[in-house]
């Protein structure tokens, strides 16, 4: 049910919280596959044996239930329902057909657009400047205790440039001495200035240029 961290990690989140981020919603009902209300979409948090379809409710009774829905073939739940059981603070929401919502699990982007000031802390998706991440499978692995923040790309490529440069400002050493691909020349002496001269000036004469021949 965990991911390998330690156990206070696990002990931060109340035991139906992983199992319901890993389990496999709106897929057919294998109790109630005839019915057209066969579709899983539910999910006891007391039992946690998977999705549930509305009439597999019924053996259910008393106990907490929450309704799991889809926006763009992404798992998401009603915020009104999971701030019941669950803190939430720090994950965005979203209002999606006149509901506030949250994701379940994160969403894959490229890259930020452009003038992002805030992305999400383990996956980098854009988020608005008040929240830390973008569903809460992200922020269960950006509270563990060994989690590490991604470096962004942009900050890499400064540090490779501050790193040539440091490289190349101490030249006298060593250690860090930069390879060069191409030799440099050597100042012109007088010695192969005039042997550079004197070959550009060799005279190149025919081999019959000293015969004269009369018809």
């Amino acid at each position: 049910m965990g991911a390998g961290g330690p156990d206070d990690d696990d002990n931060r989140w109340p035991p139906w919280l992983r199992p319901l981020l890993e389990t496999s919603f709106f897929v057919q009902c294998k109790l109630h596959a005839e019915s057209h209300k066969s579709e899983c979409n539910m999910y006891c948090l007391d039992c946690m044996n998977g999705s549930l379809c509305s009439l597999c409710l019924a053996h259910h009774k008393d106990h907490r239930a929450i309704q799991i829905r889809r926006s763009s073939y992404h798992d998401v739940i009603r915020v009104n329902e999971i701030q019941k059981v669950l803190d939430i603070t720090g994950v965005q929401t979203y209002i999606i057909n006149s509901a506030r919502v949250v994701f379940l699990n994160e969403r894959p982007q490229p890259r930020p657009g452009k003038g992002v000031t805030n992305t999400c802390e383990v996956c980098e998706r854009s988020l608005l400047d008040s929240f830390r991440f973008c569903s809460l499978g992200c922020k269960i692995v950006g509270t563990s205790n060994n989690f590490r923040k991604k470096k962004r790309p942009q900050r890499m490529a400064s540090d490779e440039e501050e790193s040539y440069s440091s490289s190349n400002s101490s030249h006298g050493n060593g250690k860090n001495k930069l390879q060069s691909f191409t030799p440099s020349t050597p100042p012109p002496t007088s010695v192969n200035y005039r042997t550079a001269k004197r070959r550009k000036g060799i005279p190149h004469r025919a081999p019959m240029g000293g015969f004269i021949i009369e018809y």
